[in-house]
């Protein structure tokens, strides 16, 4: 081992077993974003705090993989409200000691590109930008008779914004209070949590063309117009209003900034740490069974697994079966994906790619009723109606692509995860040739419908490796493969179950399904998590930032 690599290893917060055997003050299951956010800002309160990972590399959707030379994220792509301007860039500073930066993705961050609208004329390439006003010339120029119903837009995704703060903090009371607090704290945000995207975008505009530009990016939360809630599309609008970011050094390093918080308050993180089931004795949360048996104390316990796989897999049959757990499950996940990962040698900069996101659309049918890529016969497949392409190489200032020009590309789309179900549970490269040939056939698809878009990228390919659902299944274990969690609908906004404090004593949830979907959305929801356990110690370190 080099000296550099031992070095880098020695500096990790996280190994097989902890340093010390506690006490510990906490427990969270899962380094997601919202597990590290929850188990950074209860560190930084005081409190010990023990991760659980089952996975041999903490970050769950923030982590990174390598192969053959290249490093690619997995679920990092584009975040914004990341600066000093916004609450939760600020916050993320304080809880990584300001080590946790961020490169800007530059004037585009998302580019979306078209068929034509009519026949006979081109196809439509409208950027996304890093400011409002750009944002709103883009619109016009594109659809220069639709200025009344651009603004009409711009001012109803404000409208929005506005009444999230009294949603966040209705989350964090349980029960009879929580009900409560929906109706006065909450009720100006539940009006749009509760609507679908598609009725409020058909009240804006006749403009099917307009209609699907306005909800372009419905991939960031992973539920089309005609299921989503209408809030959940505002806030993404919202949420890159002023660009979208990248971490310096890849997305990597969030989990190395935010777990390092967690050790030096005297807490650790164990990877390859499998929660079996989470103990509750007395009708209380007391710590944890790991797989092979072995048992952890905590007062508390913090689930960021996603409450969906909580209660269906971690919790003991006599809780499972309570008509809150019941509820709290009612709510299907999102959709699945694969994605194809491409290692490239040369200098793809300028053969067309750049930081910013590509989206290739190969119709415009906004208000389709699925999302997925139609892959039931693999030896005829259609072309995927979207693909997501990013380079994250592009996006690291800190990247070297050494003297090969080594860059990295993904190419993503939704799918089916009935498509892959008879595959759930079965062990990583072991399953089997069926598997194998359909993962080839996605695989040569999806590459050839790449470079008929980017022709210019062709000859440098290099490596190029598929994951399906099952991949996600198996070392980020969220439910039927869903990267988002429970899907964004108005139903899933008017569950009053999931919030970051349980019925259950001494148990608390904390990620995107308690809050929204996304990075940010899974920060916030650990921030909930943490201030749930401690209320008005969370409610001050915040009020500090916000004062910086």
């Amino acid at each position: 081992m080099s000296k550099l690599k031992r070095a880098a290893n020695q500096a990790r917060s996280w190994s097989k077993q902890a340093p010390h055997d506690g006490p510990w003050d906490a427990i969270v299951i899962g380094s997601g974003m919202g597990g590290m956010t929850a188990a950074a800002l209860l560190a930084k309160l005081g409190r010990k705090v023990l991760v659980l990972e089952q996975h041999y590399v903490p970050g769950g959707f923030t982590h990174t993989f390598r192969r053959k030379g290249y490093v690619w994220d997995v679920g990092v792509h584009a975040v914004g409200e990341v600066t000093h301007h916004s609450v939760t860039g600020r916050l993320l500073t304080r809880l990584t000691d300001g080590e946790l930066t961020w490169a800007s993705l530059g004037p585009v961050y998302d580019a979306f590109h078209y068929p034509p609208r009519h026949d006979g004329e081109d196809g439509v390439d409208i950027d996304f930008p890093d400011n409002p006003q750009q944002f709103r010339d883009n619109l016009i120029a594109a659809f220069p008779h639709e200025r009344e119903a651009i603004d009409r837009y711009l001012m109803a995704v404000k409208e929005v914004a506005g009444t999230m703060r009294g949603y966040y903090l209705a989350r964090l009371f349980g029960g009879k209070r929580g009900r409560i607090a929906d109706l006065l704290m909450a009720r100006d945000a539940r009006k749009h949590l509760t609507r679908h995207t598609r009725e409020v975008i058909e009240g804006l505009t006749d403009d099917p063309h307009l209609r699907a530009v306005f909800t372009a990016q419905w991939g960031y939360y992973g539920s089309v117009p005609s299921r989503s809630s209408w809030a959940m599309q505002a806030l993404v609008t919202k949420h890159f209003l002023h660009g979208a970011y990248y971490p310096v050094g890849g997305s990597g390093e969030i989990a190395r900034c935010l777990l390092k918080t967690v050790a030096d308050a005297g807490g650790w993180t164990r990877i390859c740490a499998d929660v079996e089931q989470i103990r509750v004795e007395d009708g209380a949360a007391v710590g944890v069974r790991l797989v092979g048996g072995e048992e952890i104390d905590a007062p508390v316990v913090v689930s960021a697994a996603g409450i969906l796989s909580t209660v269906s897999r971690l919790l003991p049959p006599e809780v499972q079966d309570t008509e809150w757990a019941r509820t709290a499950t009612r709510e299907p996940p999102s959709s699945a994906h694969v994605c194809l990962y491409i290692g490239f040698k040369g200098d793809i900069r300028a053969a067309g790619a750049s930081a910013a996101n590509q989206w290739f659309y190969d119709v415009w049918g906004w208000d389709s009723d699925s999302d997925a890529w139609d892959i039931s016969d693999p030896d005829n497949l259609p072309d995927a109606p979207c693909l997501y392409c990013s380079f994250p190489s592009l996006k690291d200032p800190h990247h070297d692509p050494g003297p090969d020009q080594r860059h990295t590309g993904e190419v993503v789309t939704f799918v089916d995860w009935a498509e892959f179900e008879r595959w759930a549970g079965t062990p990583w490269r072991k399953r089997g040739p069926e598997y194998e040939a359909l993962k080839q056939k996605l695989q040569d698809k999806l590459l050839d419908q790449f470079v008929r878009r980017m022709p210019g990228l062709a000859p440098f390919v290099d490596y190029v490796e598929l994951s399906t659902p099952v991949s996600t299944d198996t070392f980020v274990r969220p439910m039927q493969g869903s990267i988002y969690g429970i899907e964004p609908t108005p139903q899933r906004f008017e569950n009053p179950w999931l919030r970051p404090r349980s019925p259950v004593p001494g148990l608390f949830f904390a990620g995107s399904e308690v809050t929204t979907v996304g990075v940010i959305g899974a920060m916030m929801g650990g921030v909930l998590g943490a201030a749930a356990v401690a209320p008005l110690e969370a409610v001050r370190y915040i009020r500090g930032g916000e004062a910086d």
